[in-house]
Order: structure tokens, then sequence, then C-alpha cells
């Protein structure tokens, strides 16, 4: 495993973060009902992973039902006296109970949603709280403004941030800046071979601001995995093999010869699809690290090849053609005399 400041954080996180989405097995009131993995398979993940040197956790209020993941999660820390030799990362946002103050990013809210984390997490501090997703109807400074106070109460150590448009980014960092407040260190944001669009902006402004990238779907729903061939229905069992729209999403020609890319170099590593997908990630300037879910513990050794593979400048550039998109306006436009901005 190797290591990885937070961002521009001092502490140090594995290049591989395991995703909690999966731990606990929610009922049918819950959108993770039939996918996740129950809490003695969930502890023997956590094991597997710690003992491989993975020591950045992320998990959010929302996944399960009523906290279940984060409850699952706290009593492997309380069992495993494991606390300390984990980073740990949990988020806040989303519809949590009822009432008018369910959801959103008010300093409130932030406060409650805190509270209740720690209790279900069975600690005193959050390494990394992060906002799940703006909220378009809070003030970012009121945001910001909760999470240090909950910074300077020893209660979160770093805020983060999630699924932020580049420009509400851009004026946190600005705010928090010009307010002395602590800022985000990073952004979670889904990246991924199919999935590039953070390249127009938010990369070019975490470079600059230092704000380190957390890939969250880097395997794309499990479409590179390698489990999916083309004018086949996808196998049962698999998570786009659910619904028909699900992969009826993934099913466009650009993806599929991402995935013949990907299935050349794993052949030439023997390595797998999943493996190859990941490095991909590892191997990009601004990515701290890489959240992976894992139901059993074979499918987390399926990932851990992936934190120590070595891709040529020859196999990286066949996986950035294949996955090539249309930049857009201004942006093919600037790259036409620059190739960075």
């Amino acid at each position: 495993m190797k290591y990885r400041n937070l961002g521009k954080a001092g502490v140090r996180v594995s290049n591989l973060c395991l995703g909690a989405m999966t731990f606990g097995e929610a009922d049918e009131k819950s959108f993770m009902h039939k996918v996740g993995s129950d809490e003695q398979t969930s502890h023997a993940v956590l094991d597997r992973a710690l003992a491989a040197g993975i020591n950045f956790i992320d998990t959010a209020d929302v996944y399960g039902q009523d906290g279940l993941s984060e409850r699952v999660l706290g009593n492997w820390i309380a069992a495993r006296s494991a606390r300390d030799k984990i980073v740990l990362a949990t988020k806040f946002r989303f519809t949590m109970g009822d009432g008018a103050n369910r959801s959103g990013a008010s300093r409130y809210r932030i406060v409650k949603c805190c509270e209740d984390s720690l209790r279900r997490l069975r600690t005193d501090r959050i390494d990394l709280y992060q906002i799940h997703m703006q909220d378009i109807t809070v003030p970012e400074e009121e945001t910001l403004r909760a999470l240090d106070d909950l910074v300077r109460a020893g209660k979160v150590l770093y805020p983060g941030c999630s699924n932020y448009a580049a420009y509400r980014l851009a004026n946190s960092l600005w705010i928090a800046r010009d307010g002395h407040l602590s800022p985000y260190v990073t952004l979670q944001a889904q990246y991924n071979l199919l999935v590039r669009d953070l390249e127009r902006e938010h990369l070019p402004l975490c470079r600059e601001s230092g704000v380190g990238i957390l890939a969250w779907s880097p395997l794309a729903g499990g479409f590179l995995t390698g489990k999916f061939e083309r004018g086949v229905a996808a196998p049962a069992g698999t998570r786009l093999g659910e619904k028909a729209e699900r992969f009826a999403r993934y099913d466009h020609e650009r993806n599929w010869k991402i995935l013949d890319a990907v299935r050349t170099v794993a052949a030439e590593l023997e390595a797998t699809p999943s493996s190859v997908s990941l490095a991909w990630l590892l191997h990009r300037p601004l990515v701290t690290s890489v959240i992976f879910g894992a139901r059993t513990v074979e499918q987390l050794e399926a990932s851990l090849p992936a934190a120590e593979l070595s891709l040529s400048p020859a196999q990286l550039a066949t996986l950035d053609q294949a996955s090539a998109f249309d930049l857009g306006y201004p942006y093919s436009f600037i790259q036409q005399t620059q190739s960075t901005w």
C-alpha cells in the first residue's frame, strides 16, 4: 500500500480508500436494500483491509438506513480498538429523519448531524467531515463557519466537500481564505475512465488550490470490472444486471472501446480490468485516494493489487486516448494552443 497527503493537509492516507456504503443489511425502505453485506461480513472486510495497509475508511450518515453503515463501522472500531489505526471520513447533507430540517447544510443541521455521527461511530472525532453535496439554499459562509466551529472544538479535524460545482468550490475556498476559516482539503467526486468531466474545471482548480481528489465510482458501477460484453444482457447478480435501464446507460460504443483498452492493458500486465481501471486513477496527479467498495473479502482482494500496479507511459496513453471526450467550448478552443489550463 502507498500513502499520500490528504490534499495539502499533513495527514497521510492509503491510496486506496475503503468505501463503507454496503456495510449492513438495509430493509426495503433504503436505496441500499439487497446490495449490502451483514455486519459479520463487513467486519471481516474491514479486518482484511486494515491488515493490507488500508488506513482510510469513508462512509456517510445516509448509507444503509438510519445511519446503518456508521453503526456497523462504529461497532468494528470499538471491538477492535481501531480508532487510532484509521483516518475516518463521513458525510452529511442528505435526508435523515423527519421535520423541516431533515436535510441541508445549515449550521443548525450540521451540528446535529455531527453529533449523531459521532454517537453512531462511537468516537470523539471525525477526521474528514464532508458535505455530501452543495446546498444552494444555504450561504456557503454559514456552512463553512459551522464546520470551522467543529474543527475548533476538536470534533472534526478536516472539512471536505463532495459533488460540488467548480464555481461553488472556488467561491468556498475564497470565503475560507478571506474569513480565516478552515477550507475544504478534499473534493470527493465521481471520476473514472468513463466519466472524466472533472478535467474541465475541477482539476485545474484543485491543482491551483491544493485540494485533493477522492474518486468515487472508480469502476463505473461495475462496468469496468470486465464482466460485461457487447450485445449481451448484463449477468444476474451484478449491480448493472438488476435493472435493464441501469445497464442501458453504459451500453454505448465509447464505453465499449474504453473497456477494450482496459482489457488490452490488463492482458499485458497479467492483471484484472478492475486493477487497471483503479490504477489509471492512481496515476492521475491530483488523486489523493480512490474509494472502492467491497461486499466480500474476495471483492476486496481483487482490488488490492491496484495500489501497487504500475502503468507504462504507453499503457496510460492507450487508456487516455480510448477515454478521450469532447471538452466543449471554451476548453477545446484553449487546448488547441495549450495542453493544460
